[in-house]
């Protein structure tokens, strides 16, 4: 069983227990958070997909932690004009365990 969820403009394949990485939620860590937003839904060979989404399902999960990413580094450079700027960023994540993927 898994299913295709959207958060933060990303689509996600998640199945029970799985830990997955979303952009950063304001919610703090050991809350509960519920996915409305499914795209689709498989339970062994029966297939739904949403026109969108699906308003039958839903996919509960508990935050576990808050975090940064790996940093990413950001270099500009003209040539031959002595142009050279560095940056770096590292993105906020939150890491959502998914507890049950529910029909309702």
């Amino acid at each position: 069983m898994y299913a295709v969820i959207v958060s933060g403009g990303k689509q996600y394949k998640v199945a029970p227990n799985d830990v997955i990485e979303i952009e950063k939620l304001e919610v703090e860590a050991g809350a509960k958070v519920e996915f409305d937003n499914v795209l689709m839904f498989a339970e062994g060979e029966s297939i739904q997909i949403g026109t969108p989404s699906l308003s039958n399902i839903k996919v509960k999960g508990e935050l576990v932690e808050h975090g940064r990413g790996d940093k990413v580094s950001i270099i500009k450079f003209r040539r031959r004009k002595h142009f050279m700027k560095r940056a770096g960023h590292r993105q906020h994540f939150s890491a959502v365990k998914i507890t049950a993927i529910d029909k309702v």
